[in-house]
């Protein structure tokens, strides 16, 4: 290894090391956020059946969400004024599953839960369209 292959590596370990310490030094918990198919979120929802922590957040307009959704989801409209205060009021412990249409929304939605904290989420990409494309339930 050359001298100069091995001053980039130290300072690129440098660089992650000292990630790592300032993350550590911010004293936030660990947050997990991901994308997940529908059938992954079918899953996810079918293990968390009884589980008072696992909430389900359904980020469509009240219109779309009376024309059927998930069963056991949340209405909270991503368009309202109050949409990131409403977040802001959930319990940051707590998982979330997010869908919307088609992902977009949804995706946003997780990245303002991630700026406020929260622990763990799951946005379900292609949202309750591909849910539905899969013959995955919905209630009215």
């Amino acid at each position: 290894m050359s001298l100069k292959n091995f001053k980039v590596l130290a300072l690129l370990l440098s660089l992650v090391i000292g990630a790592t310490l300032a993350g550590g030094c911010a004293g936030t918990a660990t947050q997990k956020f991901t994308d997940i198919t529908p059938q992954a979120a079918f899953a996810l929802i079918q293990e968390n059946r009884n589980n008072p922590d696992f909430v389900i957040i359904d980020v469509r307009t009240p219109e779309e969400f009376a024309g059927g959704h998930i069963e056991g989801a949340t209405n909270i409209n991503f368009y309202a004024d109050t949409f990131r205060d409403t977040l802001n009021g959930l319990d940051r412990n707590k998982t979330y599953l997010v869908y919307c249409a088609v992902g977009g929304r949804s995706g946003s939605a997780l990245d303002i839960m991630a700026e406020l904290n929260f622990r763990e989420a799951y946005n379900m990409l292609g949202g309750i369209n591909q849910w539905r494309g899969e013959g995955l339930p919905t209630v009215e």
